[in-house]
């Protein structure tokens, strides 16, 4: 008789543990080292570029609009949208590892392939954009 009684408690507990678990934690890359970044893929995902951000020798390129980067973006991103990469392209290094990043990864790709095409050879465009930055919950500011 006792164990019926002690039945919808030992559930309950079991329930209530099971909704205090902790949150999914975003997925995690190996960190690339420095000698490392020249032999990246030209498409990189989003785990790859986290793990690169903020390196000194690594530069992440936002090619969206003005109104797109302030609805929020990855902190540390240099700003430059894709209409006017040709004409500040004296602003992005070559002599550093360059991922460049926009919404879903269409206008990155072009505007990597247009820097490859003016001499710079690491540059990499992360796929899926900041879509799948904060799909897989990467930090964004605003």
């Amino acid at each position: 008789m006792r164990l019926l009684h002690l039945t919808p408690l030992l559930l309950l507990a079991i329930v209530l543990a099971g909704c205090g678990a902790a949150p999914a934690a975003a997925p995690t890359a190996s960190p690339v080292a420095p000698a490392q970044t020249r032999n990246l893929p030209a498409d990189i995902d989003v785990a790859t570029a986290e793990s690169l951000r903020g390196q000194p020798d690594v530069v992440m390129l936002d090619v969206r609009t003005p109104e797109e980067y302030a609805q929020g973006h990855i902190p540390g991103v240099v700003p430059i949208p894709l209409d006017q990469v040709p004409n500040r392209i004296a602003e992005i290094p070559k002599d550093k590892t360059v991922i460049v990043t926009c919404h879903s990864g269409n206008r990155s790709n072009q505007a990597a392939q247009l820097l490859r095409q003016k001499g710079y050879d690491n540059i990499h465009n992360m796929l899926g954009g900041i879509t799948a930055w904060q799909q897989a919950g990467y930090p964004v500011e605003k």
